[in-house]
């Protein structure tokens, strides 16, 4: 049973490290890289049914582009194909979900941000509620936003 690297897909600019960390990781320990993207909730205003129907839609589709796009960056560094998951709701929550679903992921990866604006909400988090963050015992790797490519590669 392959391990997986979970990462979550979002637009700040660390990503992109805790991406390439996980796909060299996966790529030397023989694992697969998941890619989590967290879509907001859904309104709850039934008046506005088919409007929200068709933005959750949209939102998908934009989702769906996106993972599109990093899933084939991670397959380059990593040698397969990852995993593709959308989960609507709160990050943490989706987190917590996906995790519960899958026992193959082994291991979070995230991205610390650079500089003046702190670690990023998911770090505080996990550094404030440690297992419970993910609802089980799962390690965390918090890969430092300004890594470059060949620090990546020194440390995977």
């Amino acid at each position: 049973m392959p391990r997986k690297f979970l990462v979550v897909v979002d637009d700040s600019p660390e990503f992109e490290a805790a991406l390439r960390y996980a796909s060299r990781r996966a790529r030397s320990t023989g694992g697969r890289v998941a890619l989590l993207r967290v879509i907001p909730p859904a309104a709850s205003d039934a008046h506005w049914a088919g409007v929200r129907e068709e933005i959750e839609r949209q939102t998908r589709a934009e989702a769906e582009t996106l993972l599109n796009g990093w899933a084939e960056q991670a397959h380059q560094r990593s040698g397969e194909m990852p995993v593709l998951l959308i989960e609507r709701g709160e990050p943490q929550a989706a987190i917590r979900k996906v995790v519960g679903e899958d026992n193959e992921i082994k291991i979070l990866v995230l991205a610390a941000g650079e500089g003046s604006r702190g670690a990023g909400p998911l770090v505080t988090a996990v550094l404030k509620q440690g297992a419970a963050f993910t609802g089980r015992k799962l390690p965390v790797t918090i890969v430092p936003g300004e890594l470059t490519e060949q620090d990546i590669e020194d440390l995977a």
